[in-house]
């Protein structure tokens, strides 16, 4: 008789997208907290979906506390990484270039919670991700609320007075235009220029409207360059 030995705990082909296995149960995963909620999940139901035995899936998640926490951090990471590169670059000298910059970072970040596979960003809400576990996703979070902050500073720096934004600043007001995302995905309400105009949005709050096809094409640059 010829045993199967071990290094085969797959029952059958892969099932999902994804390089590896620990992709595939991420992608699994990120569909049934979407879809059924993260409380309703097993971790059982996790490696059904992705075609593997249970047993194998803690070979690569010690807990599905783990699964969720890998996910969250993902839905921020490249978003924070594109803000953060470029909060680095020289700073603005001109109220075109700043807006550019917080308009580079809103369509990054918007186009990333919208053609996202799964709508991650709906878990933001579970009351399990405020707690300590997830604290490095939190904290990358505020950290990106912050440089939406500084660049919309940026921004008003170069704004006349009679135009700049009282509280929440321009900046905080766009991130949180940009998590709008989320919700209007939820409902069905997201479409392929949803991203492009909550980047416009905020360069109209900013009172820069007639300047947007200019923005545009810098902002363009910028992602090109450092996305």
């Amino acid at each position: 008789m010829t045993s199967a030995g071990p290094g085969r705990p797959r029952k059958q082909q892969p099932m999902r997208p994804g390089a590896t296995a620990r992709d595939e149960i991420l992608d699994a995963a990120a569909e049934l907290f979407t879809s059924q909620g993260f409380a309703n999940t097993s971790t059982r139901a996790i490696a059904d979906a992705v075609g593997i035995r249970q047993s194998s899936l803690y070979h690569h998640f010690g807990t599905k506390d783990d699964i969720l926490a890998e996910l969250l951090d993902g839905t921020v990471a490249g978003g924070l990484t594109f803000a953060s590169t470029l909060h680095a670059s020289p700073p603005p000298s001109d109220s075109g270039t700043a807006a550019a910059r917080l308009h580079a970072v809103a369509l990054y970040d918007g186009s990333q919670l919208c053609s996202a596979r799964w709508n991650l960003g709906v878990l933001y809400h579970l009351p399990e991700a405020r707690a300590p576990r997830f604290q490095h996703f939190m904290d990358d979070r505020l950290q990106l609320r912050r440089l939406y902050g500084e660049l919309g500073q940026n921004v008003e720096e170069f704004t006349p007075a009679g135009h700049r934004q009282s509280a929440p600043s321009l900046g905080d007001l766009l991130f949180r235009l940009v998590e709008s995302l989320i919700n209007l995905r939820a409902d069905g309400l997201v479409g392929p220029d949803s991203a492009m105009q909550t980047a416009d949005a905020g360069i109209a709050l900013a009172g820069m409207a007639a300047d947007l096809d200019e923005v545009r094409a810098t902002s363009a640059g910028l992602i090109r360059q450092f996305g």
